[in-house]
């Protein structure tokens, strides 16, 4: 087992890598956006202005025990834990991203479990459909999918408010 403050030490070396090395290549103005959810990143660049090779070669040259495994985007978009981006002319959209392995399993209604612990997966789902910029179509699609995960695990509709 680790130790305790491991955790702490990971995040005070990442935010002195970015301070001093992800910073330079934020000033060379040829990255749009970056930012990090523990320890994945998501930069998003003009690719006229710089190159992924550009990008990939800088971060794996910081340091000898951190490289950067990349994936780039597919059919303009990219997965970043629970969204999904996807490039547009204009803009970015987001959506939720759902795993293939998503099993859509709570505790069911019926089991001998505290309220609270039930109602806990619905909150969530209900706060992850609300928290991002997600138009009404993509909302409501979601509202489908946790009314189906109620039906499923024998949860009263009228327990979930929107």
């Amino acid at each position: 087992m680790g130790s305790t403050i491991s955790n702490l030490v990971a995040e005070i070396f990442l935010q002195l890598y970015e301070d001093v090395h992800i910073k330079r290549l934020l000033d060379t103005k040829n990255i749009a956006l970056y930012t990090r959810y523990v320890d994945d990143m998501l930069i998003i660049y003009d690719i006229k202005k710089i190159q992924p090779q550009t990008i990939n070669t800088h971060i794996n040259q910081i340091h000898d025990k951190i490289k950067l495994n990349s994936t780039h985007e597919t059919h303009n978009s990219i997965n970043f834990p629970d969204f999904k981006i996807t490039r547009n002319q204009t803009n970015l959209e987001i959506d939720i991203y759902r795993k293939p392995t998503t099993t859509d399993t709570t505790i069911n209604f019926h089991s001998n479990h505290p309220i609270e612990h039930k109602m806990a997966a619905f909150r969530f789902h209900i706060s992850r459909m609300h928290c991002p910029p997600l138009n009404a179509e993509k909302k409501q699609k979601k509202w489908g999918i946790i009314q189906t995960i109620a039906k499923n695990n024998n949860f009263p509709q009228n327990l979930l408010h929107k």
